[in-house]
């Protein structure tokens, strides 16, 4: 009689879907990583657009002019702002995951903190949105309505810089992390301060200003869950 023990396969054998504590894939938070420091780029770039901003205002033919001489800044513009609103989404997913293995079981905290950086990736889709049409229109400024370039000019100084929904995520981070032990705890405390600040600006009239904090959360946050997380 053959013992049944000797024939039944393993439980864990040939399942794809198990791994050991030592393989959790870090590739999502490496990729936040990299939309953070595309994140930066995209507003330090959206800057230089504007720097002349001070001499040309209520000038539609200056602003076009001056837009017309900064080609190269508006290419780094619209990759970098497209390439993170892009790689943003791979974190969302990534960082929903993490938190839906530790959080408790139905906890909308996941969800809130995904959907917050979808956000994000939305406003830099929208913010790159009208690049094509004067990145090469301004090469013949004569084609150009000046009040149409200079719209453009609020465009990419408003819209890319609109990063609420990494305030949402921050903030959703903290209550996982601190109330449900869902991340490590510093990392609680970091989407608190900086995911509060960007979402207390960003819901204010002054919502811009969540640019300046949100791609600094965006990228330590990231960072924290690529070297420092042991889940």
């Amino acid at each position: 009689m053959q013992d049944s023990s000797l024939t039944a396969p393993s439980p864990l054998a040939g399942d794809p879907t198990r791994r050991s504590r030592g393989t959790t894939p870090r590739a999502w938070a490496w990729t936040g990583v990299v939309a953070g420091v595309l994140g930066l780029v995209s507003i330090q770039s959206s800057m230089a657009l504007g720097v002349n901003w001070e001499e040309t205002a209520g000038d539609a033919d200056a602003i076009v002019a001056d837009l017309a001489g900064r080609t190269g800044t508006q290419i780094l513009f619209h990759t970098a702002t497209i390439a993170c609103a892009l790689l943003v989404l791979v974190f969302a997913a990534g960082l929903k995951r993490r938190l839906d293995a530790q959080a408790p079981a139905g906890s909308l905290l996941p969800t809130v903190a995904g959907w917050g950086l979808v956000l994000v990736s939305v406003a830099g889709l929208l913010g790159s949105g009208l690049d094509t049409q004067f990145l090469f229109g301004l090469g013949d400024t004569a084609l150009i309505v000046p009040e149409s370039g200079a719209f453009y000019s609020d465009w990419v100084a408003t819209i890319p810089w609109l990063w609420v929904g990494a305030g949402v995520a921050g903030v959703a981070l903290g209550v996982a992390a601190l109330r449900h032990a869902a991340a490590p705890r510093w990392i609680g405390v970091l989407g608190f301060v900086l995911g509060g600040l960007a979402l207390l600006t960003g819901v204010s009239p002054l919502q811009y200003m969540a640019g300046f904090v949100g791609p600094i959360w965006l990228l330590v946050t990231a960072l924290g869950f690529a070297l420092g997380d042991r889940r």
